[in-house]
């Protein structure tokens, strides 16, 4: 499918991220959109963008679904055949997904099931539903978001990462899977599965979203108290609200710090769909990662596999350095200055196709996080770092 103008594509997880570029540069071209998301609000603004891009004529419309509730997206096809006033559709991304249940032993039930259920259910409940409006298409294309952690289960030497991983190696093997299928049963269909590396999306800031809404407990406060430990926070002493605002911190440097930015990515897997390549890998990172791993597959799990990575310059550390002070007045009770999270300066550094990159990030996060730490003194807010620099790696992709 070498033309997306006058085609219909249906996205999940439309609202941000990846799947927010993709409706934006489908309808840039002509076709017609229709997403789903979890957020109306999200939605209406990945709606606006899109509608400003397209064309006169292109219609592009939302509908709110949670992807793991089979019913949702039932209802959500018969939405679209409705609304696009069509018995067909050509394009299908499976693109929604979140994150969480990171350890089988250390992660809630709750959290894993709900986890594994977006990630890979999603998929199949969305394949399912969608399945025979794109039978009754002339050519029709099923685009699969997998993972790097589709073919590398952890988050690097000491990150566990069991309920998406599990997910997206079952994204891979079904999209794998449907190739033969669809060649021998429906070969006017297309199968892709779509393997980013480290895109720049809100997935983690939406994932705690996500998983509160939804009523689930969410990893356990020793675990989340470990894993911040890990990179250099001291939590020790820290509240419940702190390691919240430090949690969101780790969200916006996952967003802002990547090496490939959503746009990038969609455009990426677009040209993929056009080239009809059924296996998709998204940045330089998941193209390395996946030569490694082939390479020497038994010692990809070993210690010394990930930084040998990090020495090439991918999945690098993305985030290092203290905090820069821009004051505007006013002191805490030990007599140090007050900041608000926009007043703040993260110096960082972002290692990119094995050179060090220096840029700046000004952190905006949710009001909860700010607010929480504006009532932080400088000492205890350049503490976070203070014991050592950031060392986060980002393995896994954004939806």
């Amino acid at each position: 499918m070498e033309q997306f103008g006058g085609r219909i594509a249906v996205v999940t997880g439309g609202g941000t991220g990846m799947g927010r570029e993709l409706a934006v540069q489908l309808a840039a071209e002509g076709c017609h959109v229709a997403m789903c998301d979890v957020s109306a609000d999200d939605m209406a603004e990945a709606q606006r963008l899109a509608a400003e891009a397209a064309p006169a004529g292109t219609r592009v419309t939302t509908f709110v679904a949670d992807v793991s509730d089979e019913a949702a997206l039932l209802a959500f096809r018969d939405e679209v055949a409705a609304e696009h006033d069509t018995d067909c559709i050509h394009l299908l991304f499976n693109n929604a997904g979140i994150g969480g249940g990171g350890s089988l032993l250390g992660s809630t039930r709750e959290e894993w099931d709900h986890t594994f259920g977006v990630d890979w259910g999603g998929v199949y409940y969305g394949t399912r539903a969608f399945l025979p409006l794109l039978l009754a298409a002339d050519e029709g294309h099923v685009v699969n978001t997998s993972s790097v952690n589709g073919f590398y289960a952890a988050l690097g030497p000491n990150g566990p990462h069991t309920a998406y991983s599990a997910a997206k190696f079952a994204v891979k093997g079904f999209t794998e899977a449907l190739v033969t299928d669809f060649r021998l049963n429906a070969p006017h269909l297309h199968a892709h599965v779509v393997m980013p590396g480290h895109i720049g999306t809100s997935i983690v800031l939406n994932s705690m979203k996500i998983h509160a809404e939804a009523g689930v407990s969410e990893e356990s406060g020793e675990r989340r108290r470990g894993m911040l430990q890990t990179m250099g926070f001291p939590v020790d002493t820290a509240t419940d609200a702190e390691l919240d605002a430090a949690m969101a911190l780790v969200g916006e440097g996952f967003r802002d710090m990547a090496p490939t930015t959503a746009a990038q990515a969609a455009t990426i897997i677009l040209d993929g769909v056009r080239a009809n390549r059924w296996r998709i890998l998204v940045g330089d990172d998941a193209h390395r990662l996946d030569e490694a791993v082939r390479s020497d597959p038994e010692s990809a799990y070993s210690p010394e596999f990930w930084p040998k990575l990090q020495a090439e310059g991918h999945f690098a550390p993305v985030a290092k350095g203290h905090p820069q002070e821009e004051h505007q007045g006013g002191a805490n009770q030990s007599g140090h200055p007050q900041h608000s999270l926009q007043t703040v300066r993260w110096r960082s550094r972002l290692r990119r196709n094995g050179q060090m990159r220096r840029f700046w990030c000004i952190s905006s996060v949710k009001v909860q996080a700010q607010q929480t730490l504006r009532s932080m003194s400088w000492s205890a807010l350049h503490g976070f770092h203070r014991r050592s620099t950031w060392a986060i790696s980002y393995p896994t992709v954004g939806a």
